[in-house]
């Protein structure tokens, strides 16, 4: 059986603490695919098609990730994909208690599915894609935040902006 793990998030942007969890766990499946969550519920900086570009120009080594993009229930995507393993980070404390629900309503949903909680590296955990952009919008260093590229795409959206 192809061992296939599902790493989902929003990726707005993608940040290099995203980057060091896929570098990580890659070696781990035969397949990683980063899924891009398509909501409408949610306010995105960069469009779905935007952010797989970014992961996709962020990972250019890692030859078992494939970037996709998705609107539904993580959980359905997985049956699809017959994927076995969804990955969440952790960076804090504060992202366990909602990490540990999500990771509870998918058993339910779909038990036989696991969810692997991976902690961030030291050098990563205070990043997030929020942070990230308070900074952009601010003219603050993006430099080993994020990708090179996604400091490019920034730079881009908030010139549009102004």
């Amino acid at each position: 059986m192809t061992k296939i793990a599902v790493y989902p998030g929003s990726f707005d942007p993608i940040t290099m603490g995203h980057v060091d969890i896929i570098n990580r766990i890659a070696p781990f499946y035969d397949q990683v695919i980063v899924l891009v969550a398509q909501s409408s519920q949610k306010q995105s900086l960069f469009t779905a098609e935007e952010r797989k570009a970014l992961i996709e120009q962020s990972l250019p080594h890692t030859k078992n990730v494939k970037v996709d993009i998705f609107g539904g229930l993580t959980v359905d995507y997985m049956k699809k994909a017959n994927a076995q393993v969804i990955v969440r980070g952790l960076r804090a404390v504060v992202d366990f208690e909602y990490e540990m629900t999500m990771a509870n309503m998918n058993k339910k949903l779909a038990p036989e599915i696991e969810t692997l909680l991976v902690f961030a590296s030291p050098e990563y955990y205070y990043i997030s894609s929020r942070g990230v952009k308070e900074i952009a919008v601010n003219g603050g260093a993006l430099k080993d935040l994020v990708p090179e590229i996604v400091i490019s795409a920034l730079e881009k959206k908030y010139k549009k902006k102004e």
